[in-house]
This record gives structure tokens, C-alpha cells and sequence, in this order.
């Protein structure tokens, strides 16, 4: 007779995304995956399949949380500048206080993998694009509204600013820590809105 699952998979794949997210693809061990998630070997490989699986398992819900969320920011949002704005500030904040410099989970994979792993790279690419396309229709919102100027096209806008929240991720990641330097990043960019 079969056992049943003691665990909640959701539960286990946010833990996986955490520690993939401090430790990376290949710094993070079988080993740690089972301490971390605090399941035996057999669970995990049961469950999960191997760890390149879990940890597309865990790029993509990590991807849908995040997606959703923005989706949800620019439909709820009654000033996209202001919320743009937020995003970024947001990022800056995760940035300084951040103990452990995670940066971004999707960028971090982005950086490390997607040049060699090409079911990496295929995520990667998608979500850039549903990130592209929903700062898109938030900017042209935005200018629709007249709280975005309209001189930039909203598509090379977009870019920009996918572009310079990705940056910005990977700094923290590096482990920047001079609010200065955010400062500035910030200004220049809020000067093209």
C-alpha cells in the first residue's frame, strides 16, 4: 500500500526557493535540500524528481508569484508613476536590509544558468517578456493619464525599465550596500518618466 504524502508540496517548494535563492543552483547540495526542507531523500525524489526538476518547479512558482503580484500592483495602481516608483524603492529597501544579498531569484537563475541550461534560459526569456509586456501596458496607462510622458515610446520604456530593475537586483546580489549609489541609480532613472 502506498503512503500518503506528509507535507505540503507548496509549502516545500517555497522552502526549496529559498534555498536556492541564498545558495544558487550549484551551490545548493542534495544535502542541503533535504535539511532545508526537511525531507527525507526519498520524499524529495518521489515528490520532486531530481533537482534540476525542483528547481524549475521552484523558478516558475517563484515566477507566478511574482507576476501576479505585479499584475495586481499596476491593475490596483491609480498613479503607475507613483508605482513604478514604489517598485523600485521597494527593491532598493529589500536591497540595504537584505542580511544574506539574495538580489532577484529570477535574475540570480537568469545569470547563472540560462546560458547553459536551456529549459533555464527559455524560463528566463518568457518571464522577461510578461515583465516587459506588463510594464508596457502599464506605462502606456501611465501616459494615457498623463502621469507619464509620452516622449519615449512605452515599449522602449518598458525595456528600460525591466532592464534597470534587473540591474539593480544584481547589485544587490553583489552585495552593494551604499544607499548613495541606489540614490543615484534611481534619480536617473525617474528623470525619463
Amino acid at each position: 500500500m502506498a503512503r500518503t504524502k506528509e507535507f505540503n508540496e507548496d509549502q516545500a517548494l517555497d522552502k526549496a526557493i529559498e534555498i536556492f535563492w541564498h545558495k544558487g543552483y550549484n551551490g545548493t547540495s542534495a544535502q542541503d535540500l533535504v535539511n532545508h526542507l526537511g525531507l527525507s531523500r526519498s520524499s524529495l525524489y518521489d515528490t520532486f524528481g531530481d533537482k534540476q526538476k525542483l528547481f524549475v518547479k521552484s523558478l516558475k512558482r517563484y515566477q507566478k508569484q511574482n507576476l501576479d503580484s505585479l499584475n495586481e500592483l499596476f491593475e490596483n495602481a491609480e498613479n503607475i508613476k507613483t508605482a513604478l516608483t514604489e517598485i523600485f524603492k521597494q527593491a532598493v529597501i529589500e536591497s540595504l536590509q537584505d542580511r544574506i544579498t539574495k538580489g532577484c531569484f529570477m535574475v540570480n537563475s537568469a545569470v547563472e544558468l540560462a546560458m547553459h541550461d536551456p529549459e533555464i534560459a527559455k524560463i528566463v526569456h518568457d518571464n522577461q517578456k510578461v515583465v516587459e509586456d506588463i510594464f508596457c501596458n502599464a506605462v502606456k496607462k501611465g501616459q494615457d493619464l498623463g502621469q507619464i510622458s509620452d516622449k519615449q515610446d512605452a515599449r522602449s520604456l518598458a525595456r528600460f525599465i525591466f532592464n534597470n530593475y534587473s540591474g539593480i537586483r544584481v547589485l544587490a546580489r553583489a552585495g552593494e550596500k551604499d544607499k548613495q549609489v541606489y540614490d543615484d541609480i534611481l534619480k536617473s532613472i525617474f528623470s525619463l518618466f
